[in-house]
């Protein structure tokens, strides 16, 4: 299937042109860009520690600051806006307080550190794809999307903790946690756990375009059983896991609402306003449909309230179901489970961690090399896209973006190596939806009851450190 629009690969000139903008204003903040836009010979090395990298950081950070206030476009386009300018105009807009946050990731972290952690958000990704996610929830506006990107990355790493916590320690901490003495731990840990175990939300199968289906069913709530730390934990959890079973040209998620059986005690208002801040303003472009499927006649007025905080893009994919015949138009008819009254004999059971699964994370030397083999892929591509931004004549830009597209299948690919060693196994790795090698099957043979073979927690072959070039 061809890409879909403003998707890498199917981009308009006027697109294109937005997008190395765009990369250009990122590569700025990031110090590799000097305030004269040219490509910096090297960017602080993420070994460099102490006051080496203090003093790095400093002196990027200052690079920075000019060259996202100051420099000015030579051919005098809309591009030589600066981001303050194009922000100043919109706070009354500013729904999610990205503009605060903006400014305060500026502050407090350092270039290196920006751009480290935004790399760290493309995981298997075309770094042009996350990027145009932002830009088109900015409606190609580049200054817009910087703001919201630093906002997004402000969010990650400091109030969320998306990849130094969420997804690296897992369904593996919580067991741990659970099993402990700390009583605030332990909780948190069944909390978190629980959402899996009684079947209340999970990732099943794909949507008529593809996208992996998010299952909810609210009977299963009650408002005050589990914190709304734990359930943030969870719907990150979910939301990033689900993002690994994204095969283009599916690039959003289907999010379905089963209300059968909900009644006044299942609603609970703080953990739909924060899935709401998620897709509106931490992972944008990412929600392809919601479904809310046999509604009852209680939830007309509470739906009045919640379409009211949605965006009007949000609200417009929201689709009400009655019937297995009205889900027939977005999911494959012998796909329904019985217990949305179609004809697939499956269930959700959860399944519990497996001893060993996790145990390459403690292979520090071999994820060391991976993670050293993946920072000169960064620089590759930074590189690239340097030459790809600054190309004037068409056709060797062309050329160019084929090699760039190159080091971008390099960086999927290798992605997949380094996943097991800073990733805890899921459910969905265990019962063999998300292989080792990144493919995905969304309907794996008895997987409610059969995990996939393990060695070393993965179903392909090792990795050591000397397998790593």
């Amino acid at each position: 299937m061809d890409a879909l629009p403003g998707r890498p690969g199917n981009l308009t000139p006027e697109q294109d042109e937005a997008l190395r903008r765009f990369w250009t204003l990122f590569l700025q903040t990031c110090g590799v860009f000097s305030n004269e836009g040219e490509h910096e010979a090297e960017s602080v090395p993420a070994s460099v520690s102490g006051q080496e990298a203090e003093v790095a950081g400093d002196k990027a950070k200052k690079k920075r600051g000019l060259s996202l206030f100051k420099k000015k476009d030579k051919d005098g386009d809309k591009s030589s806006k600066t981001t303050d300018d194009a922000i100043k105009a919109n706070d009354a807009d500013d729904k999610w307080g990205e503009t605060k946050a903006y400014h305060e990731t500026l502050a407090k972290h350092t270039p290196e550190q920006i751009r480290s952690t935004i790399w760290s958000m493309v995981k298997h990704d075309h770094p042009d794809a996350l990027l145009l996610r932002f830009l088109r929830a900015r409606k190609w506006d580049e200054h817009k999307a910087l703001v919201m990107l630093m906002s997004c990355m402000n969010w990650r790493a400091d109030e969320a903790h998306v990849d130094d916590d969420i997804m690296l320690n897992g369904e593996k901490q919580a067991v741990e946690h659970e099993a402990g003495s700390n009583a605030e731990l332990k909780q948190a840990a069944s909390d978190f756990l629980s959402q899996m175990r009684l079947a209340k939300t999970y990732i099943h199968g794909v949507d008529k375009s593809g996208r992996p289906m998010s299952i909810a069913h609210a009977r299963l709530h009650k408002a005050g059983e589990q914190s709304q730390e734990s359930l943030e934990r969870y719907t990150v959890y979910l939301i990033e896991t689900s993002r690994l079973m994204l095969t283009p040209p599916a690039d959003t998620g289907c999010v379905m609402f089963d209300m059968t059986g909900f009644s006044l005690a299942n609603m609970d208002y703080a953990p739909v306003k924060f899935m709401i801040k998620c897709f509106e303003a931490n992972y944008p472009e990412s929600l392809g449909v919601v479904l809310i499927h046999k509604s009852p006649w209680v939830f007309q007025g509470i739906w009045k309230i919640i379409r009211g905080w949605l965006d009007p893009v949000v609200a417009s994919k929201v689709h009400f179901t009655n019937s297995a015949k009205d889900l027939e138009e977005f999911i494959d008819k012998d796909r329904i489970p019985k217990y949305l009254d179609g004809p697939e004999d499956w269930t959700f059971k959860y399944m519990e961690p497996v001893p060993g699964e996790n145990d390459k994370m403690k292979d520090i030397a071999t994820r060391a090399k991976l993670l050293q083999e993946r920072e000169a892929l960064y620089k590759d591509f930074e590189s690239h896209t340097a030459a790809w931004i600054h190309e004037g004549d068409a056709e060797k830009r062309k050329a160019l973006l084929v090699e760039r597209n190159g080091v971008a299948k390099k960086l999927r690919q290798q992605y997949w190596q380094l996943d097991p060693y800073i990733r805890a196994r899921s459910f969905y790795d265990r019962i063999g939806v998300i292989k080792g090698d990144g493919t995905v099957d969304h309907y794996p043979q008895s997987s409610a009851t059969k995990p996939v073979p393990v060695s070393n927690g993965m179903a392909t072959q090792e990795t050591s450190a000397d397998d790593v070039d």
